[in-house]
């Protein structure tokens, strides 16, 4: 069986916790590995696209991550009550073009029992920046633990 701890019901520090562990998942793009974090039948809304279940998971970061190129997210815990918790995030990317975004943005949570997220409602906006205007910079793989969040940034 596979369980993703901490589980709910959720603590602040265990919220943070699931949101820092998401965070480093996405930032290292390996689509299957982050799929891993959801249960079976998960259901998204990422933006105007609705997946259902891993598989069309993995597809739609694929998809993603050959689009958004060097991508790197901070999320940060905005709100959690027992087996929900509510994110707001910013992620930094470019298209093949070289132009780059900065794209803000809210999600919804709700994990089972196993800790394993069964729903994912996400909202998504983006803002063309200019190269010199990025935050975000580090290798390949989770933000340092040095690195400033959302809120010691200012945005």
């Amino acid at each position: 069986m596979n369980v993703r701890p901490p589980f709910p019901p959720f603590t602040a520090e265990t919220a943070t916790q699931k949101v820092r562990g998401a965070e480093g998942a996405w930032n290292a793009r390996d689509p299957q590995q982050v799929s891993l974090a959801y249960t079976l039948e998960s259901r998204w809304r990422n933006r105007d696209r609705f997946v259902d279940g891993r598989s069309q998971i993995v597809a739609l970061l694929r998809e993603k991550w050959d689009r958004e190129l060097d991508y790197r997210l901070i999320k940060e815990m905005w709100a959690y009550e027992g087996n929900h918790i509510s994110v707001r995030f910013v992620y930094e990317s470019h298209d093949s073009t070289g132009q780059w975004f900065r794209s803000y943005g809210n999600e919804n949570w709700e994990f089972d029992e196993n800790g394993l997220m069964s729903r994912r409602l996400a909202a998504i906006n983006d803002v063309a920046i200019q190269e010199s205007e990025r935050l975000f910079h580090w290798p390949l793989g989770p933000r340092p633990a040095d690195h400033p969040g959302l809120t010691e940034l200012g945005i």
